[in-house]
């Protein structure tokens, strides 16, 4: 059942429910307005099945919080994000699928000299953003030219943030990226808890779920400003929350059919979501 928060946003966002229920994704349905990238300003409609994700199964009891990233296939650029919280017994949606570009070398087993996402199930402990803070409870820093990614595979630092000068850093800054002169990618970002306990070199490092480009990635997940501010706002440290990544079949037609509709419209806007 669809249950509308909102009822004077409702008609502006019909087609976006269509859409969503045409192609298969009664799951979830974000009710509101396009070009926002307030999600406070939106509503939520969820429904209210008792039908979730098989990777949900397994999900540790002590997590009742899931980004769930899913490509169609391996070599796939492209994938779907949804977010589910366990609700009971089971689990429920919270926002919309949302489209999401994925490594430029698909999804799998990841490494320094890569592109591609790493696939598996991660802790979400940290997150970041060039811009303020959009409200997330989880430990946020203000990303600034002195805020480093180390990827620097002889650094002890390897696969950790850093803080230095440009020029002055205890490590090769080739080899590394400058979270603060990255551009609006890393307006907002959360960091994917892959290869970091412990740490592996050249496993591969900087593996971050932020906004998109419009491209394929060097294996983060990227997606919409307004999705990536909503899943910062939902994110709650106390239901310790973790990414999965993988592959399925049916991710094709959906992945498929939300970027179709992401291309024609302009950018969506995404449903304020329960604390």
């Amino acid at each position: 059942m669809l249950q509308l928060v909102r009822k004077d946003r409702g008609l502006i966002s019909v087609s976006v429910c269509v859409v969503l229920l045409l192609t298969g994704l009664t799951s979830a349905c974000a009710i509101g307005t396009y070009g926002s990238e307030d999600p406070d300003t939106l509503s939520l409609a969820a429904y209210t099945g008792d039908r979730a994700p098989s990777a949900l199964r397994g999900i540790p009891i002590a997590t009742s919080q899931v980004v769930l990233v899913t490509a169609p296939k391996a070599s796939s650029t492209t994938a779907v994000i949804e977010t589910w919280q366990r609700a009971g017994k089971g689990w429920r949606p919270i926002l919309a699928p949302v489209p999401a570009h994925i490594g430029a070398d698909g999804i799998g087993r990841a490494s320094e000299s890569t592109s591609r996402t790493p696939a598996g199930l991660f802790s979400l402990t940290q997150t970041f953003g060039r811009a303020a803070n959009p409200g997330t409870r989880q430990p946020w820093f203000h990303a600034t030219t002195n805020d480093w990614w180390v990827s620097d595979v002889k650094s002890p630092a390897y696969n950790t943030h850093q803080t230095c000068a440009p020029g002055k850093c205890p490590f090769n800054e080739a080899a590394g990226e400058d979270l603060g002169q990255a551009g609006a990618v890393y307006d907002y970002a959360m960091v994917i808890d892959y290869n970091r306990r412990p740490v592996h070199p050249g496993a591969g490092s900087a593996f971050f779920l932020h906004v998109t480009n419009g491209r394929p990635t060097a294996g983060c997940v990227a997606t919409d400003r307004a999705a990536v501010i909503a899943i910062l706002r939902w994110l709650d440290p106390g239901k310790h929350p973790l990414i999965s990544l993988g592959v399925h079949r049916a991710a094709q037609q959906t992945g498929a059919s939300l970027l179709s509709s992401a291309s024609r419209q302009p950018a969506k806007a995404f449903a304020a979501v329960p604390r």
